[in-house]
């Protein structure tokens, strides 16, 4: 039986064990180690208890002394180890090398290869180099001289060796053999050395691969191979690589294989080392695309008298069309990056420029983390005066797109073909005709299909959800045979304010979007011209005309019809070429992960200060060895001055609480057997760590528990894995998000058609301010109760739902329906300043009108940016796979993961993620720690067995 299935059936005798008991009562009081039967001298206290502080001080201190004479830590053994391998490695490196010089010294060949001086223009020489990729062309026999990075290298004996060159899109093959007269073995040897990556310059022969092989398959040139007869090495790599080229250039699909016999390079890896993976064939060729597209773009926009513009990205206002912008200081005066050129375009318009386009950067402060947005990419407008209809403009954008993507496809088809051999994928299909769909056609063609989205019916005055786009996007391939196709008259509620409204139907818009393998690539229509309309539709969306003055005027000093529309070049290219992530088709990406730093922010005390706006309860610190101190404080005013989300259930009574007597500390845990299951950083100074995680297992091994230890974060995997020699994994993480900088309702089509569904269903939201009223705190204890009584499956939480525990650290809100029954409910936690809040529950409860939960979450959210908040979590959730982090051998971390896998799929644990991911959460990585072999089939029924005990 594997692994992963004896696991299971224990969880499920574990989880049968547990239906049949009766659960804790909810005023069972939590559960205190004054029950335990404990020997004198324990290093552990009861909560509120004092502690002979001196004493203990004093013997930890005499202990953590002896320890550290007796032996090294774990991580300056390991550090010793490493230096006295490197300095072996340097050692050998510099005797081989001494000894080639000495040898090549001795070689009368010795002209034929080496170190090239380095290039500082001394002199001008006309050196005439074989592009590498015309090497195929060239007749057997036939000299060239060429100048390539050494892509792989293979040595077969001592006579022979086998070098791959690489220049952008084309490898080569070369062969170096000792020849009499021509190669020496010393020359062999040296080549043997060469680093890869290395610049290098090659001359030797043509030559067909020899008869027995009819062609070279590990290079892009496959008929033709290069007899080295000189090699000089012109810029040699000087640090170690993080990753192979070689290695990232194979297909996706080998890359993910579990057995694959080489190394696997993260997508984090790659991106972190750009410059080392853009020299990739694959990415040299997504660029070459990427750069196609533009030039396409332009010619197709040109040859139509269009003029190119380049307007600043300096604004003097953050509003255009609702979406977050950045701030930025300009002489001390605020100022904005261009969320995108439509005001300058419509300017542009108005100065009597008629037809104008523009390719620029683009920058929109969202925190979007999905496969298709970016904070910064390429912008490709245009705008054009009309003359009677904006469908001219529609055709304008269409022709231009079908010019775009068969120009690429007769232009790029070595690109493209080298694309597909790391992606595979089909060329787009384009028809003559493209099919134009009205919006209401495309809902009902979902309707018709029985698509729904959580559980509704499509609603034809919401905008499209992403997994709605993609849906049509099959029903249109599947109808009319096409990747690309366009949606007309979108309703006016989800357009931007300046669109013009349709002439029949002012619910709907003269907009449209342009759609390519069932993804918007292009948001267009025409424009509000004339100024009393415009300022009317700026007013119903709360914006001052005075604060877009420049903008305004244009149309009041008169400005013709006009329309136009933007896309966004990388994600154009990604869905060209199929490449499943945008960062692939920016040079360098940057989204709202980018620039994280690490460590404690130095504006904690800022922060405290903000979040008290919304809630301060009392906060307590922690005792200092040796000096005198009074009763241990709370529990729960610990976790609200160094609490993170899992701190906050060990409020609950399934939780044991270690505390320490010298510090005060505390630790919470669930036994299970021989096992202690812990859940959080311990509540301490980042600085007691050491000394409290010491403390504490000291503890456990009194009790003989072995610990297992989850959720915790850098500074306490750092001490567990880098001092304590303990393996690490990630499996979870702390799913955060900036409330100042994220606005779901923007951000997210679905979030904002379920709000407004909830708005049109009459839910109102309550903020709770000072005491709760005892009718409205017992009608929300009498849906809770229904709420759990409606959930189904096995339950895998770290706390039960007890809203009203710890008060003074809590914020409420709460919804209503139009009958003022209580139909949601939002609960927020008080943690340290530097993480904010915890939204400890959310709660749809039965019979909530569609939208509820989103409205209220929504709300609360905005209320927390608008008081400057910036930090609240929805707390830790699984990730998507396990991944290795510290000490964890490659067999052992794959049958984890296995294991890890299969949990995750039987419980659903990702299921959270993807709602929170609509609200603009991050993931936050948080770790897994254990001793060495303490993490097998028992060690992980114990975690199961924790998360599943009733609580």
């Amino acid at each position: 039986m594997s692994a992963f299935k004896r696991v299971l059936t224990k969880v499920s005798s574990i989880h049968s064990r547990s239906r049949s008991s009766s659960p804790s009562s909810p005023s069972e009081p939590r559960r205190s180690l004054a029950a335990s039967s404990i020997k004198q001298g324990s290093h552990v206290q009861v909560d509120h208890t004092n502690a002979q502080a001196p004493t203990a001080a004093e013997r930890q201190q005499v202990h953590d002394g002896d320890h550290r004479e007796n032996r090294k830590s774990f991580t300056e053994q390991k550090e010793e180890r490493k230096l006295d391998r490197e300095a072996h490695n340097e050692e050998e490196t510099k005797e081989r090398r001494e000894k080639l010089r000495k040898l090549r010294e001795e070689d009368p060949l010795r002209d034929n290869y080496g170190d090239s001086p380095l290039n500082m223009s001394q002199t001008r020489e006309d050196h005439h180099y074989t592009p590498l990729k015309e090497v195929a062309t060239k007749l057997h026999g036939e000299r060239v001289v060429f100048r390539a990075r050494v892509h792989h290298i293979r040595p077969l004996g001592s006579k022979i060796v086998f070098i791959v060159f690489r220049n952008q899109l084309t490898t080569v093959q070369g062969v170096l053999t000792e020849t009499e007269g021509t190669v020496s073995q010393t020359m062999v040897r040296w080549a043997e050395g060469i680093n890869r990556e290395s610049v290098v310059k090659v001359e030797g022969i043509v030559q067909r691969p020899p008869p027995d092989q009819e062609e070279v398959h590990g290079a892009t040139v496959h008929e033709r191979e290069v007899h080295i007869e000189k090699l000089y090495v012109i810029a040699p790599t000087t640090a170690t690589l993080p990753f192979q080229v070689a290695d990232v250039s194979r297909p996706v699909e080998l890359q993910q294989k579990e057995d694959a016999q080489f190394p696997h390079v993260g997508d984090k890896t790659r991106l972190s080392n750009r410059i080392l993976d853009l020299r990739s064939p694959t990415s040299q060729a997504i660029f070459r695309i990427h750069a196609g597209v533009c030039s396409l773009f332009r010619e197709a926009l040109e040859s139509r008298s269009f003029i190119e513009i380049q307007s600043s990205k300096f604004q003097e206002t953050s509003t255009e069309a609702g979406a977050a912008v950045f701030k930025v200081e300009y002489f001390r005066r605020p100022a904005y990056l261009a969320q995108s050129p439509q005001l300058a375009k419509q300017m542009c318009i108005a100065a009597d420029m008629e037809r104008v386009f523009e390719i620029g950067p683009v920058f929109r402060a969202e925190n979007s983390n999905t496969h298709r947005h970016l904070t910064e990419f390429t912008g490709l407008d245009l705008e054009m005066v009309i003359d009677s209809h904006y469908h001219e403009v529609l055709d304008t954008v269409d022709t231009m797109f079908k010019y775009i993507f068969r120009g690429l496809q007769e232009r790029y088809r070595t690109e493209i073909e080298t694309v597909k051999k790391q992606f595979p994928h089909e060329d787009i299909v384009i028809l003559d005709e493209t099919p134009r769909l009205r919006f209401a056609e495309g809902i009902r063609m979902l309707r018709e299909s029985g698509w729904h989205e959580d559980g509704s019916e499509l609603d034809e005055w919401d905008d499209l959800s992403t997994p709605a786009e993609r849906r049509l996007g099959q029903l249109v391939k599947e109808k009319y045979g096409t990747d690309y196709y366009i949606l007309d008259k979108f309703p006016i509620s989800v357009r931007p304010f300046y669109t013009m409204p349709d002439p029949q139907d002012d619910r709907l818009s003269n907009s449209f979007d342009v759609f390519l393998r069932g993804e918007e690539i292009m948001s267009g229509g025409q424009r509000i011209h004339y100024a009393p309309l415009l300022e009317e539709r700026m007013a119903a969306v709360g914006i001052d005309p005075l604060t877009m003055k420049d903008y305004v005027d244009g149309f009041r000093w008169a400005c013709p019809p006009h329309g136009g529309g933007g896309m966004g070049l990388e994600r154009v290219v990604m869905l060209f070429l199929k490449l499943g992530d945008v960062r692939w088709a920016s040079l360098f990406p940057r989204d709202p992960k980018s620039f994280q730093k690490s460590g404690r922010d130095l504006l904690e005390a800022a922060l405290k200060t903000t979040n008290a706006m919304i809630l301060h309860g009392p906060e307590s610190e922690t005792f200092q060895p040796g000096q005198p101190h009074g009763d241990m404080p709370p529990l729960e005013n610990l976790i609200a001055k160094y609490g993170d989300s899992t701190n906050t259930s060990w409020t609950d009574p399934a939780w044991t609480v270690w505390r320490d007597p010298v510090t005060a500390a505390a630790v919470g845990y669930i036994p299970h057997n021989d096992f202690a299951v812990i859940f959080g950083n311990p509540l301490c100074e980042l600085n007691q760590i050491p000394r409290v995680v010491k403390s504490f297992l000291a503890f456990l091994h009194e009790q003989k528990l072995k610990p297992v230890w989850c959720c915790v974060s850098k500074a306490t995997e750092k001490y567990l894995a880098g001092d304590l020699g303990w393996s690490a994994v990630i499996a979870v993480a702390e799913e955060r998000l900036n409330p100042v900088e994220e606005d779901p309702e923007s951000n997210d089509k679905t979030v904002r058609r379920k709000i407004h569904r909830a708005e049109r269903e009459g839910v109102k939201i309550v903020d709770v301010e000072g005491e709760m009223d005892p009718e409205v705190k017992h009608a929300i204890e009498e849906r809770c109760k229904e709420w759990a009584a409606h959930r189904k499956g096995t339950q895998i939480h770290l706390t039960g739902v007890r809203p009203f525990d710890d008060m003074q650290h809590r914020k409420y809100f709460y919804a209503v329906d139009k009958d003022g029954t209580i139909c949601a409910l939002v609960v927020l936690a008080q943690l340290a300043p530097i993480h904010g809040f915890q939204i400890k529950w959310a709660l749809d409860f039965p019979g909530a009108p569609l939208g509820t939960i989103e409205h209220i979450l929504s709300y609360v959210i905005k209320k927390l940016g608008d008081a400057g908040v910036r930090s609240v979590t929805f707390g830790a959730g699984a990730t998507g796979r396990l991944e290795r982090a510290e000490n964890v051998g490659g067999f052992r971390v794959r049958t984890l993961e296995k294991t890890y896998n299969g949990i995750s799929h039987t419980f659903n644990l990702t299921n959270k993620g993807g709602f929170r991911e609509k609200f603009g959460v991050h993931q936050e990585p948080m770790y897994i720690c254990y001793p060495k072999g303490a993490l097998g089939v028992k060690g992980i029924e114990a975690i199961m067995a924790a998360l599943q005990k009733p609580k």
